[in-house]
Order: structure tokens, then C-alpha cells, then sequence
């Protein structure tokens, strides 16, 4: 629980006059939100959030009640003229529903904006489903990328996994449940079915630590829920495979158009011409994406 202490004044939490305060709030288990956060909220005049229900809730716990006004994606630019007179008489705080704003959450724009006009921006941190998953993940993480939602469309989610892969960093993603197992499928075949960590619901009642092949965490999530935080292990980019024999690879070609032509799986297609072909999977699932428009 939070503490239930009588808040300092204002002036002994905030810095300045003017000043806008990018929060970092909880990403499912309210007890995670700073002290540092609980105390500002309390004390700054203006919150400017992603979604004020979601917001209201937050602000119910810890006991503030600050004027609240929508600021997301779409509507941050008509909100921009009234926050900043608002920061000319005193500060203001700036939260999203879940996380920090700006890091996959709206606020960059913002952000910048209120930097541009000459205020002052304080980073107040709180938790974060990338590091989170990444401290569970067990991968290294000295180094790695953040994908964030990878594109919906399947050649540009393959395009983007192969430009990630070619790191040989760990990697890490966000998905939403009715894409996870598109996704899932799409990492295995593209980054040659790499270790992984699939994260469900992070910090909430429900949390999921699931570790394995990401083929094998196809087979496990038949019917995803929940919000998931993907960390791949991706040591290094798997080497490229020998040039195969050309009657080979059109023998290969062929019978791929004949399984596309009877509605089979590409996962399954691939893997019955890796079978027959000797192929590696890598060239035999290259040539399957070859051949869609044949």
C-alpha cells in the first residue's frame, strides 16, 4: 500500500514554477507508483492523460484531485495552447494510461513541444513493461532493441524482424492477443525459432513468465489473452545458408505453388518441402514467400 502520510507542501516536491512532469504510472499493479509520482500528482494543479477515466482511478488512490483534461494521439495538438498557458502560471503533470509516456504511449509530440515553447521537463520514472520483461527475461540485455508493436501487414512485421535479427541483440516487443500467434509464427520462421520469453499480464493478478522456442510458445498460447511483453533471444544472426543445387530449389519452388494452390499452411507447406528437399528452412520459407504472388 501506499503511504498514507500527510503529503508535503508543493514547493518542497516541485522544482520551479512552470515546469511539466512526465510520470511514468503503474502497468497493472497500482502499489508500483513512486512515492516521487503519488507526490506530484498531489501537488500540481493540471494533469493532462491519455485516458482521464483510467487516470481518475489513479489519482482515487493516492487522494489528489488535480483538473484533468485528455491529451492523447489524436487530440494533443488542440490540447497544446490551453497546457501551455496553463504552464505559465504554474506546472503540470503528463501521465498515459500505463508506463511512461512517449516510450510506445503518446507524449513525444507533446514533449517536444513544451521543451520548444521553453519549459522546463522533468522525468519522473516509474515502472516499464520493456524493462520489466527484460529483468524476468534471463537473456543478456546490456545491449538490445525495442521494437515496440511490429506493423500489422505480414511482409513489413517479416521485414522488420530481419532488419532486428541482423543486431544479434536481444530484442523486445510488445503484441497484442489477437496477433500473438501470427507473431509467433512469423518470429520462429524468420529468426530460425529463437529462445524467448513471452510475458503475460506483467505485475497484474494473473502474471505469466512462459520461457521456450518461440515454436513451442505457438503450441502453448492457443488462445492468447491478456497484455504481452515479448524478450527474444537473439545471440546472432544465424548464418546464411550454401547456395542450394537450382533443380533443388525449382523442384522446391514447384511444389510450394501446388501447396499454396491446395489452401495448405505456409507453416505446414514449408515444412514438408524442407522434408522432401533437404533444403534449410530458411530458403525453402524464402522461396514460400517468393511464390505468393504465383
Amino acid at each position: 500500500m501506499l503511504s498514507q502520510r500527510p503529503l508535503p507542501p508543493a514547493a518542497v516536491i516541485l522544482d520551479g514554477v512552470g515546469a511539466l512532469y512526465v510520470i511514468g504510472t503503474p502497468i497493472g499493479n497500482l502499489d508500483d507508483l513512486t512515492f516521487r509520482a503519488a507526490r506530484i500528482l498531489a501537488a500540481v494543479p493540471l494533469v493532462a492523460a491519455e485516458d482521464t477515466r483510467v487516470t481518475r482511478r489513479l489519482l482515487a488512490r493516492v487522494g489528489a484531485n488535480p483538473r484533468l483534461v485528455s491529451c492523447n494521439e489524436h487530440n494533443w495538438p488542440r490540447r497544446l495552447p490551453a497546457l501551455l498557458a496553463a504552464l505559465a502560471d504554474g506546472d503540470a503533470a503528463l501521465v498515459t494510461d500505463a508506463g511512461a509516456p512517449a516510450v510506445s504511449d503518446p507524449g513525444a509530440g507533446l514533449v517536444a513541444s513544451v521543451a520548444g515553447a521553453g519549459h522546463k521537463v522533468v522525468s519522473v520514472p516509474g515502472v516499464s513493461a520493456v524493462t520489466a520483461a527484460l529483468a524476468v527475461a534471463g537473456f543478456p540485455a546490456d545491449r538490445f532493441g525495442f521494437l515496440g508493436f511490429l506493423p500489422r501487414r505480414r511482409a513489413e512485421r517479416i521485414a522488420a524482424l530481419n532488419r532486428a535479427g541482423d543486431s544479434g541483440q536481444t530484442l523486445a516487443l510488445f503484441e497484442a492477443p489477437h496477433r500473438l500467434r501470427a507473431t509467433l509464427a512469423d518470429i520462429a520462421d524468420t529468426l530460425n525459432d529463437p529462445p524467448l520469453a513471452v510475458c503475460r499480464e506483467l505485475t497484474k493478478l494473473h502474471e505469466e513468465i512462459w520461457r521456450g522456442a518461440a515454436s513451442a510458445a505457438l503450441d502453448y498460447f492457443t488462445a492468447p489473452r491478456g497484455e504481452f511483453t515479448i524478450v527474444i533471444g537473439v545471440s546472432k544472426t544465424p548464418p546464411e545458408p550454401a547456395p542450394a543445387p537450382a533443380i533443388t530449389v525449382a523442384a522446391a519452388r514447384e511444389a510450394l505453388v501446388r501447396r499454396r494452390g491446395a489452401g495448405m499452411r505456409g507453416r505446414d507447406a514449408v515444412a514438408e518441402v524442407v522434408a522432401a528437399t533437404g533444403l534449410p528452412r530458411r530458403t525453402v520459407y524464402a522461396l514460400w514467400l517468393e511464390t505468393a504472388g504465383d
